[in-house]
């Protein structure tokens, strides 16, 4: 293909519109008539609309009668005899393009020890070329690609080409650019090239995992794989790795256990891990010498090879990821994977740009990238391409690697209809699947009714969000260090507590919530993101005493687990964890993002609280009712002084040996007395102990000791 340079620039911008540019050095911006011209000299007429002076050009609209050909080359002609080649422009975001385009086939490669297939989405290039090599030291070889139906390119190699590298060149806009396929399962180190691999040799056999009947019987515990194992007193091996992370029986200093048998103890049912597919960041030359939390994804289906004890290998990343998996699995454990579908790395530099060039992501009304998630571009998930690869994507990730759910970054990013899809598939594979995200409501050039946000939950069935309001009513605002949430003794947020202490859904009336089904609610309050709580305490509450400041964050935790929802845990909160007062800390040295097991040694006493708390959330069904008009049904607040909060859990049926539960939260600094509803109580949890076993007896006179939290149940 010949590039020139250009004189004038014209776009196809819809099916039959042509927007040229004709600048003011070139015949003062000036022509009369235009013409489309084919590759084999056949012309068209082209009609003038509208021209428009704008800076240093004219623009003229223009229509055709003639339908484009995608896959040929087109070039205008002025009435000068001046030629420029037909670019493909907004044409690309229209839905007449979606519809004619798009593939609900295969994509990728297709191995067996005879040949190979590629096949490529493409449909804006003219050639498209497959180069493959044996390694990256040596000479590739050029493979011509043949277009078939709806834009997929496709050939066939044959040979065994098990552990080949392979990208694809694609010419489009005159201009060669050579990209990975997107659809890539493996890679070359750091991501260069795609790697052909034989994933029936990497299969592993899931174990059976205890029944999840509903999302709130879930307790989830975020984690990051290097943060997990790297501090010198974990006691595991492959620190910072992916074999690592699976290591078992592993103990600390104090020869108690850590890392992942530690988390099988403490009782959660879920690990969430920070994002484990390909990204930018770390070098996997030298990934000790960099620190990434993985927010910049590169290859949405490529394990991460900084994890990986051979990222040169492309067979040891997925191994060893599918080991890790399965040693979560053995302990009753399931996996939840912090995905990143609403943005790339760098979008001039990802795969989706160079192949498609302005289909995968959203632009503005002066078609310029649109920047909602803060990081230059968004992904355009409601185009039906990307929303085929996000759901396409997750069901590799759920049959492949046994994924037992997901959390989706930035989320209101996407729309409705792509997360909606993705339950649909993914509860098809697995209907006990958890899906959560974040339903942040940003500035991306979709209508509001369409994003997958917070104030579109009644939309998402099904979809848990990250509750924001409980987490600033509890904890206090994210944004203002200085503010104090409830649970930190700031009697503003009192009424908010009793909300969303009830699930936000609006216990007396349902406009005072803020989800239909408790399930929606993610209650929080620390996570990866921003302070930790206990930096938080530290600086809002720094003329507290230590152990003051602890029983705070102590109340916080158990509030978070207490509540109708989903309770979601930060590793290490049970131990106060510190990232020495960083509130952003994505590529912080591990100094500050490491789990410090000597913390939980020094703090023990409160990790068994919390452990007694999960064991009471656990045990007691009271405490994860799936069902809005069952909590107003099962769940009444007492009448004592405020900022006290005290709520009696009714059940109609004996479970578990408990048919009333109260919870008793006293945020005050001062002892205060109440009077229980009539009844057998028997005290679970005090300002000491928590668990499932009886502490004494109680007649309906309590005194409640300050900033503690008391549990007692009815076991009639």
């Amino acid at each position: 293909m010949i590039t020139i340079e250009r004189t004038f620039n014209a776009y196809l911008d819809e099916m039959h519109i042509i927007t040229i540019i004709l600048p003011f050095s070139y015949h003062q911006g000036r022509s009369s008539g235009f013409s489309l011209l084919l590759e084999n000299e056949e012309e068209f007429p082209v009609e003038i609309l509208k021209s428009t002076p704008i800076e240093g050009a004219v623009k003229y609209i223009c229509r055709i009668s003639h339908d484009v050909e995608f896959g040929k080359q087109y070039w205008i002609v002025d009435e000068y005899g001046g030629k420029t080649d037909l670019q493909i422009g907004a044409v690309i975001r229209r839905s007449e393009f979606d519809e004619k385009f798009y593939f609900d086939g295969p994509l990728g490669i297709s191995y067996t020890k005879e040949k190979t297939h590629f096949r490529l989405w493409a449909p804006t290039a003219v050639k498209v070329k497959l180069k493959l090599k044996r390694a990256l030291e040596e000479e590739a070889e050029l493979f011509p690609m043949a277009r078939g139906e709806r834009g997929v390119w496709s050939c066939e190699v044959t040979g065994d080409l098990d552990r080949f590298l392979y990208s694809f060149l694609a010419c489009i806009n005159l201009e060669w650019k050579e990209a990975v396929d997107p659809y890539a399962v493996s890679s070359a180190m750091n991501g260069e090239y795609g790697a052909v691999v034989n994933l029936e040799n990497t299969k592993i056999k899931k174990p059976e995992l205890p029944p999840l009947h509903q999302p709130t019987d879930a307790i989830i515990y975020e984690t990051h794989i290097r943060d997990f194992t790297i501090h010198p007193g974990s006691g595991v091996k492959q620190k910072g790795l992916y074999l690592g992370a699976g290591e078992t029986n592993t103990v600390g200093s104090d020869g108690e256990l850590t890392c992942l048998s530690y988390v099988k103890r403490l009782g959660v049912t879920h690990i969430e891990f920070l994002p484990v597919h390909d990204f930018e960041g770390v070098n996997e030359k030298s990934p000790k010498e960099e620190y990434n939390w993985g927010y910049n994804p590169l290859h949405f289906n490529v394990p991460e090879g900084s994890y990986s004890a051979d990222p040169h290998d492309p067979y040891s990343r997925i191994r060893e990821l599918k080991a890790m998996i399965q040693a979560v699995h053995s302990q009753g454990l399931r996996i939840i994977m912090d995905v990143v579908y609403n943005h790339v790395y760098i979008r001039e530099q990802s795969s989706f740009e160079k192949i498609v060039p302005g289909y995968f992501f959203r632009h503005d009304q002066y078609g310029m990238p649109s920047n909602g998630t803060g990081v230059g571009n968004d992904f355009a998930s409601e185009r039906l391409m990307a929303r085929k690869f996000i759901v396409d994507s997750i069901s590799y990730w759920m049959k492949e690697y046994q994924i037992d759910g997901f959390r989706f970054d930035l989320m209101g990013i996407l729309d409705v209809e792509t997360m909606n899809e993705v339950r649909r598939i993914a509860e098809s594979i697995d209907p006990s699947v958890i899906i959560i995200g974040e339903g942040w409501d940003l500035n991306t050039p979709i209508p509001e009714d369409q994003k997958a946000s917070i104030r579109n939950q009644e939309k998402l069935p099904g979809i848990g969000q990250f509750n924001d309001w409980f987490r600033d009513s509890i904890k206090g605002s994210t944004f203002n260090i200085y503010d104090k949430g409830y649970a930190l003794g700031n009697d503003h947020y009192y009424d908010a507590a009793k909300q969303v202490l009830a699930g936000s859904i609006g216990l007396e009336k349902k406009e005072k919530g803020i989800f239909l089904s408790p399930s929606q609610s993610v209650n929080y309050v620390e996570s990866h993101d921003n302070h930790t709580l206990w930096d938080k305490i530290l600086v809002c509450s720094e003329n507290a005493d230590p152990v003051t400041q602890q029983k705070k964050h102590r109340l916080a935790t158990v509030m978070v687990l207490l509540s109708q929802g989903i309770p979601f845990l930060h590793s290490g909160q049970e131990f106060f964890r510190t990232k020495d007062g960083n509130g952003n800390s994505y590529r912080a040295p591990d100094s500050i993002n490491q789990l410090d097991w000597e913390r939980k040694s020094r703090y023990f006493s409160n990790v068994e609280y919390i452990k007694g708390m999960i064991s009471i959330r656990r045990s007691i069904p009271l405490f994860r009712l799936d069902d809005a008009d069952l909590i107003r049904k099962s769940m009444r607040y007492i009448d004592i002084k405020k900022p006290l909060i005290g709520y009696v859990l009714t059940s109609s049926e004996q479970n578990a040996g408990c048919s009333h539960a109260a919870v008793i939260i006293n945020p005050s600094g001062t002892e205060e007395e109440i009077l229980l509803p009539e009844g057998d109580w028997d005290l679970i949890a005090d300002e000491h102990t928590a668990g499932i076993s009886t502490i004494r007896k109680i007649s309906n006179r309590l005194a409640v000791p300050p900033i503690s939290s008391y549990v007692l149940v009815c076991r009639k």
